[in-house]
């Protein structure tokens, strides 16, 4: 799977709930940064998602992304169960061996 694959791949699993795809496309080391929390290590966020996120029912529809020479960029929406927006985000994904290794969340209000 290629990097843009790989990327799109991890909104697929959020929105489906499919914490083995999730697992797949994330190493073992994966960190994630975001405006409220960092998660290190990929069983603690994939447990974060499967059991403690605060809003399960939610959809991540990509507008638009962009690659570098090592990283995807995606630009994106949060949207809740009846589709209103949560918020806008940029998600910047850096790979190691086709998994994703980390993870920066940036929101307007970051």
């Amino acid at each position: 799977m290629d990097r843009v694959a790989t990327a799109r791949a991890y909104y697929r699993a959020l929105d489906e709930h499919d914490y083995d795809l999730l697992s797949d496309v994330l190493a073992p080391d994966f960190v994630h940064e975001r405006p409220d929390r960092t998660f290190e290590g990929r069983d603690r966020f994939v447990q974060f998602m499967r059991e403690e996120r605060p809003q399960t029912e939610t959809s991540h529809p990509i507008d638009a992304v962009y690659t570098g020479a090592s990283t995807v960029a995606v630009e994106g929406r949060l949207l809740a169960s009846d589709d209103a927006e949560i918020t806008r985000f940029v998600d910047v994904f850096a790979f190691e061996d086709g998994v994703i290794d980390r993870l920066s969340t940036h929101t307007p209000e970051s």
